[in-house]
């Protein structure tokens, strides 16, 4: 059978549908409590510090989102701790709690298709999550304003924004990644577990599993430098297919204007460069270019990938 009319039809009425139960829901005001308590708490603890530590800097306001001070991590330790379960949270029973509801065939009998389901709820869950950020950053900029007494440059704010960019994508991957599972598994839990073993697997092992595939693949023998150098970029390549690497790396370009690589530097590289000097928002944002394309990438990987299995996956009740 073919289908007619647009594949999109009813997406905007999935999207809007969803997007008020996830705002509406007593789960994502638990998370919402959880991160803006623990956020604001640590963007306190960091001005606090920055008063106390910091007499004058250009880029004092971006210092908001990375000084940590005990026992409080920095404010963006919080959010790449936070914003996968928030995004795993929203993701990971989007299907298969509708088949567990026994709604799922109801929805499609409405003229409203797969594709449309899907994206409808892929999209709403990730408006949820740029609404809560952009009004923790909204928040966070507002306390440092009233406790640092300063005024943030165009170019400040400018990085702000595409850090908040940024961890959008880097949460679109995790969102991405709980909606495959909820396709592949029938069982919300499952799907859940899965997703969180993912993460874990990524936040704690993949650094320790790198080191040890480098050091076997180009063991460095001798002292040799050009081995060590071998070793060096295997290394940072294979961590590189971890998104929480990527994320990490576009933070530090966005947020530390100073950063002019993110690999190893030759003496070659550096003749006419003046060192300590920040550079401009255009050149930061070529350098963290290929982390950003990375992160939307995995996102849009992950995504087809669960589209693909549901349009395989039989729907009746």
């Amino acid at each position: 059978m073919t289908r007619e009319g647009s594949p999109w039809t009813g997406l905007w009425a999935v999207t809007l549908k969803e997007l008020a139960d996830h705002l509406s829901s007593i789960r994502m005001q638990l998370l919402e409590g959880l991160i803006f308590l623990t956020a604001i708490g640590s963007a306190y603890a960091a001005a606090q510090e920055l008063r106390a530590t910091v007499a004058e800097d250009p880029f004092l306001y971006l210092k908001l989102f990375t000084t940590a001070r005990e026992p409080l991590p920095s404010f963006i330790a919080f959010l790449g701790f936070l914003i996968p379960l928030v995004a795993i949270a929203l993701g990971f029973d989007a299907v298969n709690g509708e088949h567990n509801r026994r709604t799922l065939s109801r929805i499609l009998s409405q003229p409203i298709y797969r594709d449309a389901v899907l994206l409808g709820k892929f999209l709403a869950a990730l408006a949820t999550i740029a609404l809560n950020l952009l009004a923790l950053w909204l928040l966070v900029t507002g306390l440092g304003l009233l406790r640092l007494g300063v005024v943030p440059s165009g170019e400040e704010v400018a990085r702000g924004l595409l850090f908040l960019l940024a961890t959008l994508g880097y949460a679109g991957i995790w969102l991405a990644l709980a909606m495959m599972f909820s396709v592949i598994f029938r069982q919300p839990a499952t799907s859940a577990l899965a997703s969180i073993a993912v993460w874990l697997f990524v936040a704690v092992f993949w650094d320790i599993l790198v080191g040890l595939v480098a050091g076997v693949v180009r063991p460095v023998e001798g002292g040799n430098p050009f081995a060590e150098l071998a070793q060096t970029r295997l290394r940072l390549g294979l961590a590189r297919l971890s998104p929480n690497t990527l994320y990490a790396e576009v933070l530090l370009v966005l947020l530390n204007p100073q950063v002019r690589s993110l690999g190893p530097v030759f003496l070659a590289q550096l003749e006419g460069a003046v060192l300590g000097t920040p550079l401009p928002l255009g050149q930061s944002l070529l350098l963290a270019w290929p982390q950003l394309t990375g992160l939307l990438a995995a996102t849009l990987v992950l995504f087809a990938g669960g589209y693909v299995l549901f349009q395989r996956q039989e729907v009746r009740a």
